[in-house]
This record gives C-alpha cells, structure tokens and sequence, in this order.
C-alpha cells in the first residue's frame, strides 16, 4: 500500500520537494529533521495518496498493520507507550496538505488520553496539567471524530477537582447525545486520521479550495507526532511566528504567543495572545533561540516563514514550517530586501520572479490608497491592524449573512473560525474583537488580501448589534463602518478619502522605492 514515513526517513530528494506525497506540512517536518536538524518532535506521516486511496475505497487494507509498526517504532524512539497507564504516550494528529490551507482541515491534540491514562499522567506531570489536558482531548475528539456539536461553556476550572468534574459533565453529555469517545487509544487514533481524511472533503475546505483554485483531486497527508506541552508549566507556552512581518515586510520577527496554552488556543482567536517581545521577558533563554531557529529556516527556505512552536519546560520544539502567505506591499518589500542583502542567498532575478502581476498591482493600490485616506474623525474603536487596506461596507454579523448580502459587507464576529470561510470570502473586510496577529481571522485575510482588523478588545459582538463592554450600542447590523487594516482603526460611516497632491507614479515611486529596486 503507500508509505508511510517516519520524519527521518531518507529520501532520494531532498524533503521539502515532496509536498505531494508528504504534504506541504509533513515535508516541513522532514526537512526540518532529516536536514536541518531542528528540535522537532518525533513522529511519522501517512502520505498524501493514502487519502486519495480512502476516498476510493474506505479504509485501505493494510494501513492498520502500517500504523502500528510505525507507532512501535516512535514508542521506542520517546521511550513511552501509547495507552500505557503508568507514562503515557499521547500524540497530535494533524493534517497536511500538498497546498496550504490554514484551519480548513482537521486536527486532534492529546490523543492517548483515557480515564485510566489519565491518572497515570496525573502521577508523573501535575493532576492540573493532566485533567485539563483530558478536558481538551475529549472536547476535540468528540467535534472533530466523533460529530458532537460545539458547546460554549463558561470558566475553566483551575484546580485538579474542578477539572476532573467537568471531565465527567463532559461524558454524561457526550453519552446523553448517544455518542463515546473510545477508552482505546489505538481506536481513538484510527478514528482521527479518519476524520482527517474525511475533513478534505469538508464544506469549509471545498469553499476554501474553490476561493484559491486548489483541485479537489489533491487530497491531504496526515502526521501523528509525539505531544510536547506547551501547558505543561509556567515555564511552558506555544505561538505563531512569522520570520517578518506579513503585512508590512518588516524584518523582524512578527507573532503571538500564549503561555500556559496550546497551538490552537492561539489560531483559534478566542484568546488575548502576548507579544514575542512579552515571551523575551517570560522566557529569554526559549525566546533567543527561537529567533536563531528563525533565522536558519528562512535562509535554507529562501523566504519568509511561518512556524509554529511550543516551549515545555522552557524546552523550545519547533512543530511546523511552510512558506509564509504575506500582503502584496509585503511581497515586494521582502523580496527587494532580500535580493539586496548581499548574504542572503537569493538573486535579484529570483525575487523578480517571484511577483506576479496581480501581486504588483495590489501593491501599487495598497499604497495608493494609504496615502491618499487623509485626515478622519476619532476613531470608533482600536484593534490590531491584521491586513492593510482601508475599506468601507454594510455590517454583516455572521458568514452566512455575509454570503447572502449583496453589495460591500465588513463581516464582524467575536472571532472566526474554518467554519465562516464562506462570507470572508465575500466581505471586503473583517473585524474580530478578539484573536491576535497570528489568529484564523488575521492569517486567512492576509492570505487573501482581504483588509482586517483583528483584537478590537472593547467591542462586544453580538447577534444583532455591537456594543462597549458597559452595553452602549455601538452599530448594529447593516449599518455602515470603515476599518483600517494597516493602523486597526475602526470608525463608523464611510471614510472619505483625499488626494495627496501627487501622481499615482510619484506616490509609489515615494513609498514603495522596491518597486525600482526590484526592475
């Protein structure tokens, strides 16, 4: 049947040229490993045309005796066994597709974890650590495996008692519903890849491939990877990081990070993340390693990056990286900084090629558009400046609202999730009041160009309306707003523009000098 492959497996080309069987993320994983020799989490991954092979035919015969010849071979390597109930090996089984497609696809944390591993873990780490950790596990598996509908619930208990009750509400109300996350870790794994291939053909992944113009025939790898914890302590954490930043071209580091959480408390939006600066403080010695990781990965892969990365124990693992999505004013300024440094290693013409015209335009547009917005009233609100652009549209509180207006919308939600990429594809803007640089909302606008402002803190999004914290309303549904994606500057109306008092040629030639540089 086809492969599978441990991240270390040699291969007769270089990993990172084999997305379309490892998938961009499990080719990542492989360069990082088997080439580069980052601190990276053992695992293994199922190649991409397993899932094309599952699409077929269902469950393809032999892949259960390849699964488990490969996890014998990653139990040896950590040195713990999955569903042991003393020191349990838990693993994260993540997607990986040829093209990316942030948050579209599945993922599943903390798989191991059963009422009996769970204490085990309990005895060996922290009863906190653990139970929230199960807390975690159950709540994903049971969406994402198993099709549980999504609960909002309120506070998360701090202590071990507290947890270990909500473990048990957790269940009776997965049981009520008919439904049981399985007590044997080998079923539970099974059930995730799955899922994982199952979410290729997913509404939220069939509207993001039809936005960007990936085939359906792709399909998705799938990597199951040994679990570092990014909750484990207070000397632990996880973020998002991009080698510069996306929407300006800036060369510095540009991300979030949140202590005491795990990758998807970041991506998710739900949470109110730090600064990279506010990880040098928390924890300087991860942070000035991170930044010398960063480094070696965007020179090896020629370009800005993304990556993603926890820290357990003040121990930095680096789990994912891919060439990271950027604004169009962004791509020219990274490409002519890094054709003109002299030891960087990429030539003036392969910057050149890298811009198409579209890119071009956009950038020329963009800054266009920035200097001519003028002078505007106080602004309304304050966020965080996502995706640059100035754009004005009737307010939409919900993607489906937002799919179903015509004319220009700004679609504002608390945050958004894979499952509103329908109406971000259709709005003009997007306005979240939580979620950080790095968020669902901020990396999808990005990508596709789509002005954002992301963290508006004091905004309270509602069903029908958006108010302060103390209840004033603010606008409400179809109402009319302008967002500033570079500033993050919210006001309410339409923000006329002025001219600068120059020609389209002499604005660009004045604040995007690159352009020239490039040729």
């Amino acid at each position: 049947m086809p492969g599978i492959f441990a991240f270390d497996h040699p291969h007769d080309v270089a990993p990172r040229e084999l997305a379309g069987l490892l998938g961009g993320k499990g080719a990542g994983l492989a360069e990082m490993t088997s080439v580069l020799g980052l601190p990276v989490p053992p695992g293994f991954t199922i190649a991409v045309p397993v899932c094309l092979a599952h699409r077929r035919e269902g469950w393809p015969a032999g892949l259960d005796v390849a699964l488990d010849e490969q996890l014998a071979a990653l139990e040896d390597r950590v040195g713990r066994r999955l569903g042991d109930p003393a020191d349990p090996l838990l693993v994260a089984v993540r997607s990986g597709a040829p093209r990316s497609m942030p948050g579209m696809l599945d993922t599943v944390l903390n798989l191991g974890l059963t009422d009996e591993t769970v204490e085990g873990l309990a005895a060996v780490t922290d009863p906190v650590f653990a139970w929230d950790s199960y807390r975690r596990f159950l709540t994903m598996y049971a969406t994402t495996v198993l099709g549980a509908a999504p609960r909002r619930t309120g506070p998360v208990p701090a202590d071990a008692a507290g947890l270990r009750e909500l473990v048990t509400s957790l269940q009776a109300r997965l049981a009520d519903a008919g439904i049981a996350v399985p007590q044997d870790p080998r079923a539970q794994l099974r059930g995730a890849v799955e899922a994982v291939f199952r979410s290729w053909d997913g509404p939220r992944a069939r509207a993001y491939r039809e936005h960007e113009g990936i085939s359906d025939d792709l399909g998705t790898a799938v990597n199951v990877q040994a679990m570092v914890f990014g909750n484990r302590d207070d000397r632990s954490g996880t973020g998002v990081v991009f080698t510069r930043d996306p929407s300006s071209g800036e060369r510095r580091p540009y991300g979030d990070f949140l202590p005491r959480a795990q990758g998807e408390d970041v991506v998710a939006g739900t949470a109110r993340t730090l600064t990279l600066d506010d990880m040098a403080a928390l924890l300087p010695d991860a942070h000035r390693e991170l930044v010398g990781r960063l480094d070696v990965l965007e020179r090896h892969y020629r370009d800005m990056c993304d990556v993603e990365f926890t820290v357990e124990s003040g121990r930095l693992f680096i789990l994912q990286t891919r060439v990271g999505k950027r604004g169009a004013v962004a791509a020219v300024r990274i490409a002519a900084d890094m054709a003109a440094d002299p030891d960087f290693p990429l030539s003036r013409a392969e910057a050149r090629a890298r811009l198409d015209d579209a890119t071009l335009d956009r950038a020329r547009a963009d800054v266009l558009a920035a200097a001519r917005q003028g002078e505007t009233s106080e602004a309304l609100a304050q966020g965080l400046g996502a995706s640059p652009g100035r754009v004005s549209g009737t307010v939409v509180l919900s993607a489906d609202a937002a799919a179903d207006a015509d004319g220009d919308v700004v679609l504002v939600r608390p945050e958004t999730s894979p499952e509103d990429v329908h109406g971000m594809s259709v709005a003009v803007g997007i306005l979240t009041s939580t979620g950080g640089l790095v968020s669902h909302a901020a990396v999808v606008a990005c990508g596709w160009g789509i002005p954002a402002v992301v963290g508006a803190k004091d905004l309270v999004v509602g069903a029908d309306d958006v108010r302060t914290e103390d209840g004033r309303v603010l606008f409400s549904a179809g109402d009319t707003i302008t967002i500033d994606g570079a500033t993050g500057e919210v006001w309410l109306g339409s923000v006329s523009s002025t001219d600068a008092g120059l020609s389209a040629a002499e604005i660009v030639r004045r604040d995007l000098p690159e352009l020239d540089a490039l040729g």
